[in-house]
């Protein structure tokens, strides 16, 4: 009789712990439609989930859909012209957008980009004219860059609009939104907590993101984006 009640608690239990794992896992389907100031629909805006990019994007006529686990707190869209702009979920599912006016493109005094430049911002390519803001970037392919003894050396020497004190580094026109002043480090795609262990001599470029070109990284990238891209 007491090996029976043992069971029946153990069975209780496991139970118990399924349906606790069923309910971390429950998922919610949210749709909407993005628009932009002009009320038309806007297509291939990229959804983003609590800062973090996902593979769905709007249609043609705007639409979108995504699945969410019901932790999920906040919703966004980002485009390369406006940024990110975001909405608390609030059990809600179905979350409209409307995109406002873009900033007008700012171009540094005495450094006029090719318009036709790639830019890599971490989730593609686009040409510099199509950003609302400046970004810095050099080639590390040139010979001159592997004479650098660590890569803060480098980025101070080559790169234009940052400040650098030894292993710190501030992107300048950024007011820092949170402690500290480090900006997000990207490196081949894959975001790391520090660069120390980079050679200059395998380099192949550096980029610098702010404004609304950083801002598909979201908050993470309130003091700007830093990627590196390392020859393969």
């Amino acid at each position: 009789m007491k090996s029976k009640s043992i069971l029946i608690v153990l069975v209780l239990i496991l139970a118990g712990v399924s349906v606790s794992g069923q309910k971390k896992s429950k998922k919610i389907t949210i749709t909407g439609q993005v628009f932009d100031y002009r009320q038309i629909p806007v297509q291939n805006a990229i959804i983003i989930i609590d800062d973090k990019k996902t593979d769905y994007v709007t249609d043609a006529q705007g639409f979108y859909k995504v699945r969410v686990t019901d932790s999920a707190v906040k919703i966004g869209v980002f485009t390369i012209a406006t940024g990110v702009k975001e909405e608390e979920i609030k059990r809600r599912t179905k979350i409209d957008f409307v995109i406002p006016v873009p900033p007008p493109a700012a171009v540094s005094a005495g450094n006029v980009p090719a318009e036709n430049e790639i830019v890599n911002i971490g989730y593609g390519n686009i040409k510099k004219k199509d950003l609302t803001t400046n970004v810095g970037k050099i080639d590390g392919t040139n010979s001159k860059y592997a004479s650098y003894t660590d890569i803060y050396e480098m980025i101070r020497g080559e790169v234009a609009g940052v400040q650098v004190q030894g292993n710190s580094i501030k992107i300048q026109g950024i007011g820092s939104m949170n402690s500290g002043t480090q900006p997000l480090f990207v490196v081949d795609g894959v975001q790391v907590s520090t660069i120390d262990n980079i050679q200059p001599q395998v380099v192949r470029s550096i980029e610098i993101l702010k404004g609304a070109s950083a801002a598909i990284y979201g908050v993470r990238a309130a003091n700007g984006v830093i990627l590196i891209t390392t020859i393969k």
